[in-house]
């Protein structure tokens, strides 16, 4: 069988994705039981990080040791990564010796490099492009407390980032419409967003985008490696906050999701974390469980 890879959420089909989802949450469901599971005993994920992270290193590193395996953490001042080697003989020798390969890097090319030259599944977990680890543990979460999200309004608000296009692919994916609310010259990939035209609006005014919608989104205004940025960022999105007013906009019912860390008084309020539509907190718990399904299909083939 050839190798999967999981670089953006379009390395799955729909009903996958549908089947993963409902796993990672019987993961979750068994986990709060205390139920142990070995899945993946005597099974080695290398974890390569050129991008710091809390996060993925600690959901994808618990839930290898959840599963029965382990992880190796690997930083390019360790490696040889780091010296000049080319990404492929990398992703030869260390495929040849792990059973899978999660990679945390700035250049989406470098991830697509290194999975065409693995032999074992190579797992996406960011990329300035794209970031669909954080999209499985979003689209389970709205799951587990909305049901299924087929038809629904999601806004997202904020810079046309990584997560904003995984959100994107989520769009057509899991059958949403997306509103994108962002200041010009902040918009998501041209490309992108042509071949998801049907799926996606884009909107100046976070209030326009979030009328009725039933989930609402956001990001750091600055992300990683665009700190020189900042006070240029803080201006164009002042006006691009999510706090209770937008979100009395949304739906009676509307979620609120962030991907972690939050500015609080920047891209949110101060009390937005504490509001009764959030659900961050479960939403960052379900990294470790979305990643073990997904670990536990690319490793074994299977979800059960």
């Amino acid at each position: 069988m050839a190798v999967r890879h999981f670089l953006t959420l379009n390395d799955m089909s729909t009903s996958e994705l549908e089947d993963l989802l409902d796993h990672a949450s019987k993961l979750r469901k068994d986990w709060h039981a205390g139920n142990t599971r070995d899945s993946l005993k005597n099974r080695v994920l290398a974890m390569v990080f050129e991008k710091s992270s809390t996060r993925t290193r600690v959901s994808f590193e618990a839930g290898m040791t959840q599963l029965g395996g382990s992880a190796m953490f690997l930083s390019p001042r360790d490696t040889q990564l780091g010296r000049g080697e080319p990404i492929e003989d990398s992703a030869i020798v260390i495929s040849s010796m792990v059973d899978a390969v999660m990679i945390r890097t700035f250049a989406h090319d470098t991830v697509d490099r290194f999975a065409a030259a693995s032999s074992k599944p190579v797992i996406n977990a960011l990329t300035d492009d794209f970031h669909p680890c954080q999209l499985l543990a979003d689209m389970q979460t709205y799951r587990e407390h909305r049901g299924s999200i087929r038809g629904a309004t999601v806004t997202w608000v904020g810079d046309g980032n990584n997560m904003c296009h995984s959100y994107i692919n989520a769009a057509s994916q899991f059958d949403f419409h997306l509103n994108v609310a962002c200041p010009e010259g902040y918009e998501p990939d041209q490309a992108l967003l042509e071949r998801h035209d049907d799926r996606v609006t884009l909107f100046r005014s976070p209030q326009e985008a979030a009328t009725g919608a039933n989930l609402l989104v956001t990001d750091v205004w600055a992300s990683m490696g665009q700190e020189d940025e900042q006070r240029a960022r803080e201006k164009a999105f002042r006006d691009y906050q999510i706090n209770p007013a937008l979100m009395a906009q949304a739906d009676p019912d509307a979620l609120f999701m962030h991907c972690l860390p939050a500015h609080r008084g920047e891209e949110i309020s101060t009390d937005m974390m504490e509001h009764p539509g959030s659900v961050v907190w479960h939403e960052a718990e379900n990294r470790l469980h979305a990643q073990k399904a997904l670990l536990e299909f690319l490793i074994l083939n299977r979800l059960d």
